[in-house]
């Protein structure tokens, strides 16, 4: 295919842009461009412990912070996101969550007709090939395939009577009909592999007539012919120095770069707030003032416990020649300490006993880190509890800096501005310990190493939030889709007031889901997918 010569343009290879490639080319109609500003993949992404080293390391990651603030006692908060074929799929934690049916019926209310619960459970089974097998609530078949963690200790049995113990019950699915409850976690890996987006989807497709896959193109500006998008400016590589390139497509443009890229890419194109666009010296193409706001992410305060029992964390069993047996355990059965997602053991619980449903989710994995900037391994055997609240209020911002597509927009995430976020992170941090002092940890349980015995206090509880939590990567809502004046895309992913351009990833999203994102996202390149197909027949 010449360059030009495309029906359909596709800026972004990550969760939603994969899934993208696969649909629109499936029928060999259309000729589709994928672009992605990464490299085709990494050594290690098909690991699945390789989050560790991959959540900091510029080969696949975009390595974003956001802007000091004061409400997170004046630090700048690592913002990982995927540079590279499958995006933040191929670096994630890989912990599988739909979220809840309310979540969905809530963008509904606000306008978005077609993105009920109702419309959008049927894509969800349709893109899932479930471990767990067909029933009413999930499925088989599809290209995603997602499994229950099969890592084994007696830690997690205990984690899950424990929460036995407070009332909190074992859920055999909760991406079923309930998602309250403690339980193993389902996940996007299979045999031992990380599913990523570039593998599940991308991988089928890549060699179709049809589809042509360019790497390490940065998309520097949207082209215009009037209020039409008809095409792309890039770079093919880094340097100011290198070749500008262009491509056009007859059909649409849809950008896939994800909450951050999106509405950095917009902007770059003139679309967005006068003022703003003005100081960084862009001319106005669109004026559409709710870009890069609202943006929502999971606040995620980490306690660590210290494990008193030996042998059944990965502090000790990773210590000295553990690690190579471990190697080997993964190299011959894909099983053991590289095989385990973010948190092999999920809860989902209500902050205050006469909410509706879940309000807060709680990881579980069994060991400590002593060197967050290093993923250096705790000397002493521990496990970590990562928590946050579902659907945070507290809203923040992403615009760029200048004209310099090369230079990271500034990141503002206002963590904590909203009482309610406050309150229930609290209540959080307190519900952890009651989990983690449970008589079905007893034998097991050494002492709370993090916050530590001292922070009692709401006060002071929220005062070591502030100066130690991290995000759960999970940023979202910057291009938000609706019809209210602030909405960037209407329910069909189209940016208002202009043609031949959609918006494809978790920046769409009116608000955050109850859970980690990743299903989501997916979900939203299927659902754009099917809307495209449906406008061009």
């Amino acid at each position: 295919m010449a360059e030009g010569d495309f029906d359909y343009i596709i800026i972004g290879a990550g969760s939603a842009g994969c899934v993208l490639a696969n649909r629109l080319t499936a029928d060999g109609r259309h000729k589709v461009l994928l672009l992605e500003a990464g490299p085709g993949g990494h050594p290690l992404s098909r690991v699945p412990i390789s989050y560790g080293k991959l959540i900091q390391d510029p080969a696949a990651n975009w390595c974003y912070e956001s802007e000091p603030e004061e409400s997170m006692a004046g630090r700048r908060i690592p913002v990982p996101r995927g540079r590279v074929l499958g995006g933040s799929s191929a670096i994630n934690g890989l912990v599988y969550v739909r979220g809840q049916p309310r979540d969905y019926d809530i963008w509904a209310q606000l306008g978005n007709r077609g993105w009920a619960w109702n419309d959008l459970f049927p894509i969800f089974r349709r893109m899932e090939n479930y471990e767990g097998g067909d029933d009413a609530f999930r499925s088989e078949g599809g290209p995603l395939h997602v499994s229950e963690c099969p890592d084994q200790s007696p830690l997690y049995d205990a984690l899950i009577a424990a929460g036995g113990d407070l009332g909190l019950a074992p859920n055999a699915d909760y991406n079923g009909a309930s998602q309250e409850g403690i339980v193993k976690t389902q996940t996007t890996i299979r045999n031992g592999r990380r599913m990523s987006t570039a593998y599940c989807y991308l991988r089928p497709a890549q060699n179709r007539p049809n589809l042509k896959i360019i790497t390490e193109a940065l998309a520097t500006n949207l082209i215009f012919e009037g209020k039409r998008c008809v095409g792309v400016n890039y770079r093919l590589g880094w340097q100011k120095s290198a070749q500008e390139q262009s491509a056009r497509a007859s059909g649409e443009v849809i950008l896939a770069g994800g909450a951050i890229n999106s509405p950095q890419l917009l902007e770059l194109s003139g679309i967005g707030q006068p003022a703003l666009l003005a100081d960084r010296g862009i001319a106005l193409t669109h004026q559409l003032d709710g870009v890069g706001e609202n943006l929502r992410d999971h606040i995620a305060p980490r306690m660590q416990m210290g494990i008193s029992q030996p042998g059944i964390t990965y502090n000790d069993r990773m210590r000295g020649l553990g690690a190579v047996w471990q190697a080997l355990r993964y190299l011959t059965t894909g099983r053991g300490f590289m095989s385990i997602p973010s948190g092999p053991v999920l809860a989902f619980v209500r902050s205050q006993p006469h909410l509706e449903t879940p309000d807060l989710q709680i990881h579980f994995v069994p060991f400590t880190i002593a060197d967050l900037k290093r993923r250096k391994l705790g000397r002493e055997p521990g496990l970590t509890a990562s928590i946050y609240q579902l659907l945070p209020e507290s809203r923040g911002s992403i615009h760029i800096k200048s004209n310099d597509p090369t230079m990271h927009p500034a990141i503002r995430y206002n963590f904590l501005s909203d009482a309610i976020d406050r309150q229930v992170l609290i209540d959080g941090v307190k519900w952890t310990r009651r989990i983690l002092n449970a008589p079905a940890l007893d034998g097991m349980r050494g002492s709370e190493i993090a916050p530590g015995d001292e922070v009692q206090s709401d006060s002071e509880i929220l005062d070591w939030i502030r100066g130690n939590a991290q995000t759960a990567y999970h940023p979202v809502a910057t291009c938000k889709m609706g019809v209210d004046e602030m909405a960037v895309v209407d329910p069909r992913l189209k940016v208002h007031g202009l043609d031949g351009l959609r918006i494809a990833d978790g920046s769409i999203m009116p608000t955050l889901m109850s859970g980690n994102t990743n299903a989501a996202c997916i979900m939203i390149g299927e659902k754009a997918a099917e809307m495209i197909l449906e406008d061009a027949a």
